[in-house]
């Protein structure tokens, strides 16, 4: 029912700018919570998912076919087909990961299984239990023992992978010789 408000009476607000709720003198009386005269919507915080520090997952059982793309660093335990290009971004192929795919990163780890060329900014990594079926560019490499690789390995200067990455992809401009470095042991 409505009841309209009789006009002899003051909001409990106007009497009580405060918010304070008046003690009353009778203990088993109800008491009513104290309801601020304004309250600002509280701010949510929303961060990026590359700034959790925790990469993306393809989980062991899941199959992805296609294209990945993007910046945040991928884990991969899982099987992925296709391309993946992850150009500021970290790619590790978990043990139980197989890939067979082109991979583009910044930093790229192998403890699995990889059938695909492998172009890496700063460095590559192939673990104790990798298997790498395809070429690698990349200025730094680490090759783990009892690792396998079948294909061909070209170092170059940091900044240069993307000079000849591009090169690769059928775009005029000049491939960057490889540097000297000393062979890795395979």
């Amino acid at each position: 029912m409505w009841n309209k408000p009789a006009e002899g009476n003051v909001s409990s607000q106007a009497a009580n700018p405060s918010g304070q709720v008046p003690m009353s003198s009778n203990p088993n009386a109800p008491v009513a919570p104290a309801v601020p005269a304004y309250s600002a919507p509280a701010a949510i915080p929303v961060a990026p998912a590359a700034a959790s520090g925790s990469p993306s997952t393809i989980s062991a059982g899941l199959r992805i076919h296609g294209e990945i793309t993007g910046t945040a660093d991928l884990y991969i335990d899982g099987e992925a087909h296709g391309s993946i290009r992850l150009g500021p971004a970290k790619v590790t192929v978990g043990p139980h990961g197989r890939v067979q795919a082109d991979i583009e990163a910044r930093e790229i780890v192998v403890e699995g299984t990889v059938q695909g060329n492998l172009k890496a900014s700063e460095s590559i990594r192939l673990g104790p239990g990798s298997r790498v079926q395809g070429s690698m560019l990349t200025p730094r490499v680490a090759i783990d023992d009892g690792a396998r690789l079948r294909g061909k390995v070209e170092m170059t200067k940091p900044g240069d992978a993307r000079r000849t990455a591009a090169a690769g992809q059928g775009k005029s401009s000049e491939v960057a010789p490889a540097a000297s470095t000393p062979a890795a042991k395979v």
